[in-house]
């Protein structure tokens, strides 16, 4: 039997990170904000998503990998909001594909996980298994399925084989098993200030006692760190990379900004999402120690944007944007700090205005 389903009208928008940019989207078809569809920023920061791992090894490929948000975003989110999110995985394509044929049949989007290299329509050679995409259709005679991605204004048609791929990857940072979310969303949404309060002791709590390997998993504990010390050794690595054959550190210098600005993050490291977002809370709440978050964080996104192209200003010599680079990376320790404090300081007060 030839099958064919599509979503009508699903409100998409691109977005800065795959992540909240689907999250996003995902409120707004199920009719959920608090004036209105959210904004992506406004989503990112209730998830309590902040954090930050470096990894530095020569077993990757780039050497480093940096990223500036926790592991469990898309499940932290949902249940934020009075949701339920079930997490499947297997290593059937069979049984992977049928569950998202299911939630599409009963008219709900899905979100997995996909490997860029093989999404077709990103035409990249880099490898990496969770990205966030959400699928609102397929056509078995095509045999392509209907995808969107924060990456994409339209709706992108996949072919079904390659999006197998995608989602049977075992690329680093871990392999996908077929990973798709089954979320159930709240018919109304809880208090702001309340959910907001708890997203920002969690992302603190990320960055000051990191209890667990980050989105780079096991890889972080043994060749990396987490939290504020990922700063502090990632501001202290900098300093050394000068040394380096130019060859490899022209490699380092490109990787930093593509980790910083380029790979989905919504640039400065996905501080910026957080400041967007803050800046939101604090005018729906009113809550001026949110509106002081919103400063540190975006204070903190400009200076991991500028140590980004610090590293590729043509007019001068690898050597010499290396040290560029560590120059402004030793501001982001103390700025790390800062921002943390303000999380912490907003937690509070918001915790106050909701009671």
């Amino acid at each position: 039997m030839t099958r064919e389903t599509l979503i009508q009208d699903y409100p998409h928008r691109m977005g800065g990170h795959c992540g909240s940019g689907a999250m996003r989207d995902l409120m707004h078809w199920h009719g959920l904000g608090w004036d209105g569809p959210p904004d992506e920023g406004l989503v990112f920061s209730l998830g309590g998503a902040l954090g930050l791992s470096y990894v530095r090894s020569k077993n990757l490929t780039p050497p480093l990998y940096l990223v500036g948000r926790n592991s469990d975003f898309e499940i932290d989110l949902p249940r934020r909001l009075g949701g339920q999110v079930e997490v499947l995985t297997t290593d059937s394509p069979a049984e992977g594909w049928s569950w998202v044929v299911d939630e599409i049949d009963a008219g709900r989007p899905s979100l997995v996980w996909g490997d860029i290299a093989e999404l077709p329509y990103l035409r990249v050679q880099l490898q990496m298994s969770r990205h966030d995409i959400v699928v609102i259709g397929y056509d078995d005679a095509q045999g392509v399925a209907f995808v969107v991605d924060n990456d994409r204004a339209e709706v992108q048609e996949v072919p079904l084989d390659a999006l197998a791929r995608a989602r049977s990857s075992t690329a680093f940072p871990e392999p996908t098993r077929h990973c798709t979310y089954r979320i159930t969303w709240p018919d109304e949404l809880p208090d702001l200030a309340r959910i907001a309060a708890d997203a920002f002791r969690q992302s603190a709590g990320s960055m000051r006692r990191p209890s667990q390997p980050g989105i780079v998993g096991v890889m972080a504990t043994a060749a990396g760190t987490e939290g504020l010390a990922a700063a502090s050794q990632l501001a202290a690595d900098v300093r050394t990379w000068v040394d380096l054959p130019v060859d490899e550190l022209e490699v380092f210098l490109f990787s930093l900004r593509a980790f910083i600005e380029k790979a989905g993050t919504g640039g400065g490291l996905f501080r910026r999402l957080l400041a967007e977002g803050c800046g939101d809370i604090a005018r729906l709440t009113g809550d001026a120690a949110t509106a002081e978050l919103a400063i540190a964080a975006e204070d903190c996104a400009q200076a991991w944007t500028d140590a980004a192209r610090a590293g590729t200003q043509r007019e001068t010599d690898a050597r010499a944007r290396a040290e560029n680079v560590a120059v402004a990376a030793s501001r982001l320790p103390q700025l790390e700090l800062n921002l943390v404090e303000a999380l912490e300081t907003a937690a509070y007060s918001l915790t106050a205005i909701s009671r």
